[in-house]
Formats: structure tokens, sequence, C-alpha cells
């Protein structure tokens, strides 16, 4: 009986040590953070510093491409965008001019290895000599991409048509530019970029005065590229070709005879390689729409106007990417911790937060996923400037939240007369 009672003693004993507890940490805590979507009476009022909006949306900071070149001290904002690409092996009807089936496969994926190393390392531009211009990460990817999801399909297509399988870059049956070959063998062009892998016609090659050597064309929505198989190049030079012709399909030009719309890609003599002799000496480019030995180079302004294609809603570019921008992850939450303008489009794959301290303004259009949700924390700041919040997809995303503790809350200030669109808890007037 009486180590019943001790036990009942006990257990009074630790129930209001628990409950004491409870309340002093209830105490220290208060008062805690509140959180609650915003209303419009909670928007502050500025003025605007990017100017008015032009008819149609956009500001003219968001047709600059160095506002879409990636902010090295803030990687993350810059979401790598996919590339979906397919491969085509052209050959003859009894199969002697191209890639066996077990070989072409072998060497697609090979070529895909070695143009993906050249897109993770950016190297240093040769020209101007002497210059500081920055090496910036391009931010985009290739995915190889079956159009078929059957188990069977691996984006990867071999085709055996006397007609069709070759390629004569010069003369009276020049065919680079005819788009034959892929009307008859295109799959999902609105959506992949098909690379055609051809070999020059062998009448051709007999000429002594035709070069068949390795040479690509871009035509919209595909690539063709021949010369590997005849004069076997091997992939990690074959991925030069690949990288410059797709260059094409983003936008980018030939920087060594014109303007190309990039300060940053001087005019150059067209060295193929660097020489003991002058001009070839120094002025050799390495820039990968130049034509020389290298190829491994992008300047700042190349990567944003890649990236500015890439982001404008009804650009043919934008639909070879892969929409990761319509589904939330929750490892993709970008977090501002300092004070970032962002001046360019963006789509984005995850939440948003604007910690304490932090000062976020956006001038253009920003994209959430669907269900996604910016959160501004107790003196954090979000400045929306004449931009477009919205879902790029048609779904909706969450809304923004104000965050509060004691006095402090998250800020949302207006300039001139930003859009919000398709949020679920938009700001509307709060009920009484």
């Amino acid at each position: 009986m009486h180590k019943i009672q001790h036990n009942s003693t006990h257990r009074r004993i630790m129930l209001w040590s628990l409950l004491f507890m409870v309340a002093t940490t209830a105490f220290i805590c208060s008062p805690c953070i509140y959180t609650r979507f915003a209303t419009i009476a909670d928007v502050q009022y500025g003025t605007s510093t990017e100017g008015v909006r032009r008819p149609g949306g956009g500001r003219s900071c968001c047709r600059q491409y160095l506002s879409y070149a990636p902010d090295t001290n803030h990687i993350d904002h810059t979401p790598i965008k996919y590339l979906r690409l397919n491969f085509h092996i052209m050959n003859s009807a009894d199969s002697s001019r191209n890639f066996s089936e077990a070989e072409g496969r072998q060497y697609v994926h090979q070529l895909l290895h070695y143009a993906a190393q050249h897109l993770t390392h950016n190297k240093k531009m040769f020209l101007p000599l002497g210059n500081t211009t920055p090496v910036l990460p391009l931010r985009y990817r290739y995915v190889l991409t079956p159009a078929f999801h059957d188990g069977e399909d691996d984006g990867i297509y071999f085709h055996y048509n006397d007609s069709l399988y070759y390629y004569v870059v010069k003369g009276k049956y020049k065919n680079n530019y005819k788009r034959d070959v892929i009307a008859r063998y295109g799959i999902g062009t609105d959506s992949i970029i098909n690379v055609f892998l051809m070999p020059h016609h062998p009448d051709s090659i007999a000429s002594p005065t035709y070069k068949g050597t390795g040479c690509g064309i871009a035509l919209t929505d595909a690539v063709k590229i021949a010369g590997i198989f005849e004069n076997q190049i091997p992939p990690w030079e074959a991925r030069k070709m690949l990288n410059h012709e797709i260059g094409h399909i983003l936008g980018l030009a030939h920087t060594w005879a014109s303007n190309d719309g990039c300060e940053d890609t001087p005019l150059n003599p067209g060295c193929w390689i660097r020489t003991e002799e002058p001009p070839c000496d120094s002025l050799a480019s390495n820039n990968v729409m130049d034509y020389n030995v290298y190829q491994n180079a992008w300047s700042p302004c190349q990567i944003g106007k890649i990236h500015y294609a890439l982001s404008r809603l009804h650009a043919r570019t934008r639909r070879f990417a892969q929409p990761r921008w319509c589904v939330r992850r929750e490892e993709a939450t970008i977090v501002i911790r300092d004070s970032v303008h962002w001046k360019g489009m963006k789509d984005l794959e995850g939440d948003l937060i604007i910690a304490s301290g932090g000062i976020l303004q956006i001038s253009c259009r920003v994209s959430l996923p669907r269900d996604a949700r910016i959160t501004i924390a107790p003196a954090g700041k979000l400045i929306l400037d004449n931009c477009t919040l919205h879902n790029a997809c048609g779904d909706e995303w969450a809304g923004i939240k104000l965050q509060q503790h004691g006095k402090q809350r998250g800020i949302v200030e207006y300039r001139g007369k930003p859009q919000i669109e398709n949020a679920r808890h938009w700001l509307s007037p709060p009920v009484n």
C-alpha cells in the first residue's frame, strides 16, 4: 500500500514539473511567430526605379541579356534548364554508311557525356587579349528523351534510306538546308531537339574539291551533324559541333565576322588554332560560336541570351526545356538573406523565403510552381516592382505569407502596378 502511494505521488510531481516546463517555455518564446496570408491591407507603396511597364507587359531591364546571366553569389536563383534531345543515325539501305545500332548507341551516350563536361566546366575567353571577362556557369544541360515511354524507345533511332541518309554541303545536290529528312523521320519536334548524325554522300567525297570534314547545321528544331563516321571523329571532338549547333538553336550567332548582339564576344580573324605566326599567335578564339579547335568558352552575354530565350513564355526555344517549374519541389526552395534585385524573368521550382533582414525586388515575370508559396519573415521585405507573379503552367500557387514576431512583420511593397495571377490566396481585402 505504501508503495502504491509513493508511485502516485511521484507521478503527480512529474506532471506538475512537466506543466511548469511547458508554461516556462511558452513564456520564453512569447510572443511566438504568427503566420498568415497577406491581404491588400498589408501592402505598402513605393516608387519604381525601373520605369513604367511597357504595353503588353515587361520592362526594359527584362529584355537585357545580362539580366539573365547567372549570379555566382546566388547560383540557385538560376535553376538549371534541361533541354530534351533525341538522335537519329542515318544510314544507307545496306547499312554500310554509318554506325551499327550497338556502336551508334554507344557513340551517342559518349557524345552526350563529353558535351555535358563542357556545359559543366565553362572556360575563360581567349579574347579580347588580357580580358577580365567573368567565367560563369552555363546552367543548362541535355537530356536524352524518348518520345514514347514504352520501355523500348530510348530516344536513339536508326533509319535506312538511300535517298535521305546523306549530307551534301555544296554543289548541285546540296541539301544541308533541306528539311526532307526531318519531315520524314523527326520525332516530337514540338518539344524535342532532333539531332541527325549523317554521312557525306560517297559521290561528293570522291570529288577532290569537296571537303567531307565534320560539319553541321541548325534548323530551328533540329540539328544535322555530318562526317563523324567516315572521318572517325571521336565523341570528345564531336561534342564541339553539338554544342555549337545547339547554341544556334538557343539563339546564339557566329561571333567572328559580325555583331552577334553581345559586346563581350569580340570580332576576330577566324583562326582555327593558335600558331606562331600573326595574327593567330594572339588572336585565336576559343568561343563555342567561333570556328576553332577549342570551342570551350561561353561569355556572360551569351549565357544570358540563352536564358532569356528559355524564359520567354512564347519563345519557340522554351518548348525544348523540360517544364520542371510546374511542380513544387521542397529541395528547390530559395532563401533570400541579403539584398537582391531580380531584373530578369524566372521560373522557380520551389518555395521562396525572404529571411529576416532580406530584401528581394522583383521587376519582371516570376513563375511559382503549383502549391508553392512566398514567405516573408519578420523584418524581411518583398518589393513587387511592376512585375508579374504567376504559375506558368496554368495551375495555382498558394500565395504570399507574412510572418510576425511582436511588432515586427514581413513587408510587401508595391511599386507601379504589379500583377498577381493564379494565386489561391490573392491579396484580397481582409474580411471584417
